[in-house]
């Protein structure tokens, strides 16, 4: 029977090589991995130009696409996971010490959208008490998907030829909050430093209070495929999940990582986030994570209103292969 060509973006894992290298292939068809890009550009070229059939894609920038009706669906596959605490720099000369000092200040952001940006303002809020109405934010890039801000918001787009780093080190802001690390921190730049120095401690302290360990993409699909053949999506997620399962397998094994305390490492984790930190599917705890979210773009402004989560994600627990009848 002839398999069904699929196009699926998504970054460079270990989680998925399985199927970057075919010794796993979702039932009955025939997947061409795309993984040459970084994940603004994905999300840009599967949000914006539909070029992948599945994608890799920011959750926030999923949840506004949702909420504006754009064409496309969702499985719970979480490739992308990061706590971000450690993800807030600060100049080092204007006086911010504790999470409190940013009230009233102007920060910078890549785009307001970003999934870890949401994270952190959200945090920011909720956990420190410093609302995100109250500070100036200052956006570099084009959202991946437009969307009205409320007219409280204060959002500032900068022009092409600024960087938000380049105006963090210069003072022009007095912090910035960034999905990745920035060259300052990374070469030691006296001038900007993280506003949690310990940020490890503070993750952890978050994780064991609340439970989460943030969502920053979930598993696009277009619409048009879902419509066409309902059962890609339990196929895909089926496959994710076994590609998954080989690659924590190979994991395990401390040798095949250049690191001296690796395996202390692996069980460190398991002690704080147990035996699977990854899980895919509509667990309690990823339901939990994925509201959090959802109420976060509510708040923040990116959506109109809130949508369940079965809404949001196609039902993948129900029904087995391709052939078979059953409902999405």
């Amino acid at each position: 029977m002839t398999r069904l060509p699929l196009t699926l973006a998504c970054g460079d894992y270990e989680i998925v090589r399985a199927l970057m290298d075919g010794s796993v292939r979702p039932d009955g068809i025939d997947l061409t991995v795309l993984t040459a890009m970084d994940s603004t550009t994905r999300h840009w070229r599967f949000l914006r130009n539909r070029e992948f059939d599945a994608a890799e894609v920011s959750g926030s920038s999923y949840l506004v696409a949702r909420d504006q009706g754009l064409p496309f669906r969702a499985i719970p596959v979480f490739l992308h996971r990061r706590f971000r605490h450690g993800f807030i720099f600060i100049n080092t000369g204007k006086g911010i010490k504790k999470p409190i000092d940013l009230i009233g200040r102007r920060v910078g952001l890549k785009q307001f959208q970003s999934t870890a940006n949401n994270w952190m303002r959200g945090i920011l809020e909720h956990e420190y008490g410093v609302p995100h109405k109250s500070m100036q934010w200052f956006v570099e890039l084009d959202e991946s998907i437009e969307f009205a801000a409320p007219p409280d918001l204060k959002i500032t787009r900068l022009s092409h030829a600024q960087s938000v780093e380049t105006l963090l080190l210069e003072g022009e802001l007095d912090a910035v909050l960034h999905p990745d690390l920035i060259k300052p921190i990374v070469t030691k730049d006296p001038r900007v430093a993280r506003l949690f120095p310990d940020y490890k401690r503070e993750e952890i302290a978050y994780v064991r209070k609340t439970g989460i360990f943030p969502i920053m993409h979930v598993l696009g699909i277009r619409q048009e495929v879902i419509d066409a053949h309902p059962w890609v999506a339990i196929n895909l997620y089926q496959a994710f999940n076994q590609a998954k399962a080989l690659a924590m397998k190979r994991m395990e094994n401390p040798r095949i990582v250049p690191l001296a305390w690796y395996r202390e490492a692996w069980e460190e984790q398991e002690e704080i986030l147990g035996p699977d930190p990854w899980a895919y599917g509509l667990t309690d705890q990823n339901r939990k994570t994925l509201e959090t979210l959802v109420g976060y773009s509510h708040e923040q402004g990116l959506i109109k209103r809130r949508p369940t989560l079965d809404e949001l994600f196609l039902n993948v627990s129900q029904g087995r292969k391709r052939g078979d009848v059953y409902r999405i």
